[in-house]
């Protein structure tokens, strides 16, 4: 069977980042002819007006949001507003745009970090606002919870069908490798490929290495976007019926690590001594997060690529692109 996005005009908003080129690339491979990418300069997510023109004037058939500001502790801790006012804009922005020019299918990406702090493991879907958030990131997920609410309430006023996907912590290729910045997967590939450079005895891990983590490479995220896309557009009744009662779904890679054994895995890879020093000054986050996938499963969809198949990928890339 013919797959159904090779000629639809698919718009993928933040294009440049780790999750949009991972899409681009993915759907490239899968023969889709019809994408529509434009980059910051032309287009800029935070006016409304331009990205309404910019709409109308494409007329895509599909808009997958990957745009948005990003970052580990630090950087939410430092920059709250930041994270706050630029994440809701462009999804709002980007939500009404793609109401008001009657565009039928719209993918918005929200993030495991937004479910509460003390959710129960694993994290169902309807989790969400149940309890306080982490503190830490709390900024980031409040306007990340508008833009899942917003697609919801679009839904319910309007009877559209916009769908929010949740994926657990991710890493890959063009991920953000700024320690101020960056996540703790690509913070940990940094720190330890490089410990060697400026011979450091001791390679610096934040907090105490115990708190547990889901992370599935970027590559299985863009699979899964596709696999959904797909049923979508040919009106799969059982994802119909999902985005109906809740519109929100679980990706994750169904298994969890310590940082400490995360931090291992890398020193293998990369050949590096196991020379790690946990400071404790800095806080774990969350202690333990990882999602319940039962309804992706449901309809079908499973990660392909491992945590040791990921990370030594991302290791390569790393170290062809900065070293």
């Amino acid at each position: 069977m013919q797959n159904p996005l090779k000629y639809k005009k698919i718009f993928i908003a933040g294009h440049r980042g780790m999750v949009g080129s991972a899409l681009v690339r993915y759907l490239k491979k899968q023969g889709a002819k019809k994408l529509i990418l434009v980059t910051r300069k032309k287009l800029d997510l935070l006016n409304h007006d331009n990205v309404y023109k910019f709409i109308k004037h494409k007329k895509p058939d599909v808009i997958i949001n990957c745009a948005g500001r990003v970052g580990g502790i630090l950087a939410n801790s430092k920059y709250p507003v930041e994270f706050l006012n630029i994440n809701i804009m462009i999804q709002l922005n980007l939500i009404n745009a793609a109401y008001q020019n009657k565009i039928q299918n719209f993918i918005n990406l929200g993030s495991s970090c937004i479910y509460p702090k003390k959710a129960k493991q694993p994290i169902k879907e309807h989790y969400l606002l149940s309890s306080s958030l982490e503190k830490t990131n709390e900024a980031y997920a409040l306007a990340k919870i508008i833009g899942l609410k917003a697609c919801e309430y679009y839904n319910q006023q309007y009877g559209t069908s916009y769908l929010t996907l949740m994926p657990c912590n991710l890493y890959g290729p063009n991920d953000n490798f700024d320690l101020k910045n960056s996540h703790f997967v690509p913070a940990l590939i940094k720190k330890i490929v490089n410990s060697s450079i400026g011979k450091k005895s001791k390679i610096e891990i934040w907090g105490t290495g115990k708190a547990k983590r889901e992370a599935m490479y970027v590559d299985d995220l863009a699979n899964a976007i596709s696999f959904i896309l797909e049923k979508k557009i040919l009106k799969n009744k059982r994802l119909l019926k999902i985005i109906k009662i809740n519109p929100v779904i679980n990706l994750g890679s169904g298994k969890e690590f310590s940082i400490k054994q995360f931090a291992k895995m890398i020193c293998r890879l990369s050949g590096k001594k196991e020379n790690l020093y946990y400071n404790k000054k800095y806080p774990d986050g969350t202690m333990r997060k990882i999602l319940d996938n039962k309804i992706i499963k449901s309809l079908g969809w499973k990660p392909k690529i491992s945590l040791e198949e990921g990370l030594s990928k991302t290791i390569k890339w790393y170290k062809e692109n900065y070293l």
